[in-house]
């Protein structure tokens, strides 16, 4: 309510003032000063003429406080105005203020853009000094040059910073678990291990018989066979005892074999003996155990206890059991064999993923099927551990082995520590890389560790001697004394202005093809808005004001001047300042589509999506342009984008805030706007109907009419409707004054004042009335202006024919057509026109529908077509419609428009049929 107040009364008090120098323009009484050769004489006129404006304008103050009806009237366009200000000599001023403002944009533009030119030392590096300059005393001055080459070297032998890359980490483990798999497929084919009871055949001799060649083999079945007829007391001597173990009975084994054996025939049921074996003959019924021992050696030189405790174990096991329960045993051992034996060809197979790192002397296969599940998960859990410690590049060949093999040392069970190592060596590799943001800081750190580097510089002593090229830290120490002139860089300089004179050029031709009507008010803020993105550029602020530039732009303006303005100084930037190509077009992308966006857009929360749009726009563009043109890390990429993200919707943000202040101050209307005032909620609007119900109802069908008829001519439809709304707003003054608001009441023209001239006066003050609430309640001036022009300078025909009547009768009565026609001016604008159009018509639509209702007869769309082509034809005739831009065939077709309009609201209705009372009926019946 404060800032409501404030502009309120400041825009009272420039209206004062506004009025009263319009006063003084029309009474034509300013007085000149006269050039005159003479300089004394021109003074003393000229004091005459101040003193005599001085006395005017006080007796024209109090003047215009009696007849307020004069100051309302300057509105209208063909008041000469004699400026006031050529009372001071700045006539030539006023009339060229167009020219004055392109000026002030041009030096100000320049000044701006081209500040570096201003103070450029006269002394740069390589040229030569035209004299020899001593130091004027002693003092101590930092070598710039030296202290960024130590700072850039400290930075450089600054460790980097690493972090483990989750992406190695997870292809690392990817390959983990592609080996565990495979290694899991190739024991499927081995089969379960330990494939029978460990009680009746040890681990061990499992991992033996399966392993054997086929020599081995056969020879264990020989042996089988050769002690099948033992005496069983040779090999159990108590039978009844269960704890005997395999080691006692490979020694009752291996003792009994000492004297002659007999040799039996081979089973039919055991598999048969390989032929190239050569097995001498024995003794009949004996065998000697030092020749079954070199005849069944083993072809791997395993040792021979093995053979032994194998044969022992199995011959155990058939004398314990059933032979069909030992002929079992055998087949099982056959099938874990040839198991074994196709997952040992898997294994060794070159196309196998597995077989470089697993086939490790066959532990894969040896492996208990518990101990593999747990080998499984240390083996996971390693690869884990050293995984999140890291593994740097760089590291030598035996580092990373000696640390597998030191985190696989408490593996249980020990039998499988090589196969684990093997594994974690097959998948591991280096996963760290360097963390590009905290490497920065790092090097930032221990740049700004080192000191700067101070020269100590003696009074007389010789900076530069003449005829010497200066160098980069002759011109530190020339800067640091201020022995280095500075002056303006006038060609640079020259060279931005042309190019700003240019662009403004640009600007100029492209307002007038689009026929915008610039006030200078708005060439002023166009400027000021322009100002603030190379202003903020030479403040140091990189993200700068593109979006709100493009935002308030394409809201007042239209997108065309918007994007224009935001595409010149695309161009024109670069050209003297430094910004950052990639920033630069990030900024002109959003400030494009705030311009082009801007004006669609009917609500305040539309313009809030409007700049998360903005922001977007800026931040992917920034994001493409930077990952196809920089070379930095794409985390810092990212982090930059988002920032230009956020600065673009912060400017949005600051945009919408000055928006409203921007169009008290500068008098501009927006669409947001202007849906506000056309709001019936509005105080003003509820004022008028509930005061002038009448009038209100004819104003809502008057924008209905306007509305369509400005939709059809691509005329601002908004501006139309918020105008219509307000164009009658004076009549609150008088209600009872307009027939549409006596409600079939006696007309008080006719009963109390029955004066033509004092009737015309009460229709012509609502119009100065209006402007009067218009005002006070602070309207712009583009709705200001629907309330003189929609009556123009039209004759009040009614009261001008009864005031001719009464001259008739009376002739020492003079009717002045003057007194009879409002004070104007004429509508400057199509809008305006077209509102003018619709009033005119309304009334006479409304009469012509109430007469056919009478006369009980619909009114044909031809006879209101004829009567508002009448109507619009003396508004031309009477030349209402000079200024306005509309055109002949333009008038024609908002009459056909306003038609159509008319037959919606009062189309046919169907004639329903008349029903007699239902007690008629029952009395007929």
């Amino acid at each position: 309510m404060k800032h409501q107040r404030f502009f309120k009364s400041l825009t009272q008090q420039l209206t004062h003032w506004r009025r009263q120098y319009k006063v003084l323009c029309r009474k034509g009484k300013l007085l000149r000063v006269v050039n005159e050769q003479n300089h004394h004489s021109r003074l003393e006129e000229l004091q005459k003429t101040v003193v005599n404006n001085i006395l005017m304008y006080v007796s024209t103050t109090s003047e215009s406080k009696q007849k307020p009806g004069i100051v309302l009237r300057s509105i209208a366009k063909s008041v000469n105005r004699e400026p006031l200000m050529d009372t001071i000599g700045l006539r030539w001023v006023h009339e060229n203020r167009s020219s004055v403002i392109l000026a002030i944009a041009v030096v100000s533009l320049t000044g701006v853009i081209g500040y570096k030119f201003y103070n450029q030392p006269k002394l740069k590096v390589g040229t030569v000094a035209p004299q020899t300059i001593k130091a004027p005393r002693t003092i101590k001055i930092e070598d710039r040059q030296k202290t960024a080459a130590q700072r850039k070297a400290a930075s450089n032998n600054s460790l980097p910073m690493l972090m483990v890359d989750m992406q190695i980490n997870e292809q690392i483990d990817h390959n983990l678990q592609q080996l565990l798999d495979e290694s899991d497929k190739i024991r499927a084919i081995a089969g379960s291990f330990p494939f029978v009871d460990t009680l009746d055949l040890r681990i061990a001799s499992q991992r033996y018989l399966r392993a054997c060649t086929e020599a081995e083999w056969q020879n264990i079945l020989l042996a089988l066979e050769k002690t099948r007829k033992q005496p069983i007391g040779l090999l159990l001597p108590n039978q009844k005892s269960s704890s005997t173990t395999a080691q006692q009975a490979s020694k009752q084994f291996s003792s009994s074999l000492e004297p002659s054996i007999a040799a039996s025939p081979k089973s039919a049921s055991l598999p048969r003996i390989r032929e190239d074996i050569h097995t001498p003959t024995p003794q009949p019924g004996k065998v000697s155990l030092k020749l079954l021992l070199e005849n069944t050696k083993p072809v791997n030189d395993s040792p021979k206890v093995d053979f032994i405790q194998v044969v022992a174990e199995l011959e155990t096991y058939r004398i314990r059991n059933s032979e069909q329960q030992f002929s079992l045993l055998i087949t099982q051992i056959l099938q874990a064999r040839q198991k074994y034996e196709l997952a040992r060809k898997k294994l060794l197979q070159p196309e196998a993923k597995t077989s470089a790192a697993i086939n490790q002397d066959n532990i894969l296969l040896d492996l208990e099927d518990k101990d593999w599940a747990k080998t499984q998960t240390s083996i996971r859990q390693i690869s884990e551990r050293i995984l999140t410690q890291g593994i740097p590049y760089g590291l030598p060949g035996n580092a990373l082995k000696d640390t597998v093999s030191l985190q696989v040392q408490t593996l249980e069970p020990q039998a499988a520590q090589p196969l684990a190592i093997k594994l974690l060596l097959a998948v591991l590799q280096p996963n760290l890389k360097k963390d590009e943001e905290k490497t920065q800081q790092q090097a930032k750190k221990a740049a700004a560790g080192v000191a700067p580097v101070m020269i100590d510089i003696q009074q007389n002593q010789v900076i530069v001697t003449k005829g010497q090229k200066i160098t980069p830290w002759n011109f530190e120490v020339l800067e640091h004394y201020q022995l280095n002139y500075r002056e303006t860089n006038w060609p640079e300089l020259i060279k931005v202005t042309g190019i700003v004179t240019t662009a403004i050029g640009i600007f100029v031709i492209v307002e007038r093809r689009l026929k915008s009507q610039l006030r200078q008010r708005d060439r002023l803020l166009i400027l000021l808005l322009t100002l603030s993105t190379p202003g903020m550029v030479t403040m140091g602020v990189l993200h700068t004001t593109w979006s709100a530039i493009g935002l308030l732009l394409g809201s007042f303006y239209g997108p065309a001047l918007g994007a224009t303005v935001v595409g010149l100084l695309l161009l024109v930037l670069p050209i003297s300042m430094e910004i950052s190509k990639i920033a630069l077009i990030a900024g002109v992308a959003g400030g494009i589509v705030g311009s082009y966006m801007a004006k669609r857009l009917r609500s305040r929360e539309e313009l809030a999506l409007l700049g998360l749009a903005i922001a977007s726009t800026q931040g992917g563009i920034y994001l493409i342009l930077s990952l196809l043109w920089s070379s930095a890390s794409w985390y810092l990429i990212l982090q930059e984008a988002a920032l230009f993200a956020l600065s673009g919707l912060a400017w949005s943000i600051v945009a919408l805030g000055l928006s409203p202040y921007l169009e008290k101050l500068f008098d501009l209307v927006t669409p947001i706007r202007l849906a506000e005032l056309a709001n019936p909620n509005r105080p003003l609007l509820k004022r008028l109907a509930t005061e002038a119900p009448g009038t209100f109802q004819h104003t809502l069908f008057v924008a209905t009419l306007a509305e369509a008829a400005a939709k059809q001519l691509g005329c601002d439809v908004e501006l139309v409707r918020a105008g219509t709304l307000y164009h009658d707003i004076g009549k609150m003054h008088d209600p009872l004054g307009f027939i549409e608001n006596q409600m079939g009441g006696p007309n008080k023209h006719d009963t109390e004042i029955n004066d033509p001239w004092k009737s015309a006066e009460i229709i012509k003050k609502h119009v100065n009335e209006g402007l009067v609430m218009a005002r006070q309640h602070l309207l712009p001036t583009a709705i200001q202006a629907f309330i003189p022009e929609h009556q123009g300078t039209m004759l009040i025909a009614y009261f001008h024919h009864q005031a001719q009547q009464m001259a008739k009768e009376d002739p020492s009565l003079k009717v002045d057509d003057a007194d009879f026609r409002y004070d104007g001016p004429i509508p400057q604008s199509r809008e305006t026109a077209i509102v003018m159009l619709a009033d005119s018509c309304e009334a006479a639509l409304r009469t012509l529908q109430a007469s056919a209702k009478s006369s009980l007869k619909d009114a044909s769309a031809e006879q209101a077509l004829t009567m508002v082509n009448n109507i619009l034809r003396a508004r031309w005739q009477d030349n209402q419609l000079l200024d306005s831009g509309l055109t002949r065939e333009e008038v024609a077709k908002i009459a056909q428009i306003f038609v159509e309009v008319w037959q919606q609201f009062h189309h046919k209705r169907i004639a329903y049929p008349k029903l007699k009372p239902s007690n008629e009926k029952i009395a007929q019946g």
